[in-house]
């Protein structure tokens, strides 16, 4: 099934915040059936960016996770809310360790993503982290 960018953004921070959610609850999960769960579709046929985006921010989330809390200021990682979190994190993942694309388009994806789903202005706090953090 094809999907927009958008779509595949919102899809992935969807199942990174999932996938935090069991780790903060200390539940074991199956990463290939709550992404096969979420899209509703074979793990097989689901697009590799989403695959590949979920799978790379979860394998490299202790260190993504420092690199973005050596700029958060008067603040710890845990105490941000669990989306923005899935947000930074996808951010720094897909940046990182999945593709090649330029660091403003990664941070605009994720203002865009916190635009949509977060209180008003906490996008301030990921614009200036991942500006900093990438």
């Amino acid at each position: 099934m094809e999907r927009s960018r958008n779509k595949i953004h919102d899809l992935t921070m969807i199942l990174i915040y999932d996938s935090l959610t069991y780790i903060h609850m200390n539940h074991e999960f199956d990463v290939e059936k709550l992404i096969s769960n979420l899209l509703d579709q074979p793990y097989t046929e689901v697009d590799w960016i989403i695959k590949e985006t979920v799978i790379k921010a979860l394998l490299n989330k202790d260190t993504i996770i420092a690199a973005i809390e050596d700029h958060l200021t008067k603040w710890k990682f845990e105490r941000i809310n669990r989306l923005a979190q899935a947000i930074m994190i996808q951010a720094a993942a897909q940046y990182r360790f999945v593709e090649q694309i330029d660091r403003s388009i990664v941070i605009s994806n994720a203002v865009q993503l916190a635009k949509k789903y977060l209180d008003d202005g906490d996008y301030k706090l990921i614009n200036a982290v991942l500006d900093k953090a990438l």
